[in-house]
């Protein structure tokens, strides 16, 4: 797609956040304007800890899918407000580049009161993703040329516990 450049252009430090997204239930979605993560609970009220699509070993759902972000120029291209598509029910929206060169697994990021970690699970868009958006969109976040661009965006562990709120900054944060 020719916009790739213009989703790459994306800053690589201190985005606002924004479509701060719940799901209570499955194609459910409730947007509101501040949002609890904990190391925990994930986000409490999630399916997260009841209802995974990913488990660690030890049965427990995986830590590393708690918090999905996705960058807000992808978002842009494939969901509007106004439109029909179901929202993909990311945790965020970030205008950041979110490629493996910028923020590589185990990247710590603080946003509002919380601290995430970049997980090793990589999100490479599900089905849904592909009848919300259609194949084209579902294929070129999946293209294999465009995997370490991660367009599809990340996915995060809670490390601090701490409430977000739309326009807080989300910043990488200075590892020893």
């Amino acid at each position: 797609m020719r916009v790739l450049p213009h989703v790459l252009a994306a800053p690589k430090d201190g985005a606002a956040i924004s479509h701060l997204c719940l799901r209570p239930e499955r194609n459910t979605r409730a947007f509101v304007e501040a949002v609890r993560l904990t190391k925990a609970e994930g986000i409490p009220g999630e399916r997260w800890l009841t209802q995974p699509w990913l488990r660690a070993q030890n049965g427990d759902p995986h830590p590393g899918i708690q918090v999905c972000i996705i960058p807000k120029r992808v978002l842009d291209l494939v969901w509007s407000p106004e439109g029909d598509a179901l929202h993909p029910g990311d945790t965020f929206a970030a205008d950041i580049d979110m490629s493996e060169e910028n923020l590589p697994v185990g990247q710590l990021l603080s946003v509002g009161g919380a601290v995430l970690r970049v997980s090793e699970v990589f999100n490479d868009a599900c089905v849904k993703w592909k009848a919300r958006y259609g194949p084209a969109a579902y294929n070129w976040v999946r293209n294999p040329d465009h995997r370490v661009h991660r367009l599809r965006g990340i996915l995060c562990s809670v490390e601090i516990d701490g409430v977000i709120r739309t326009g807080d900054l989300l910043r990488k944060v200075s590892q020893p």
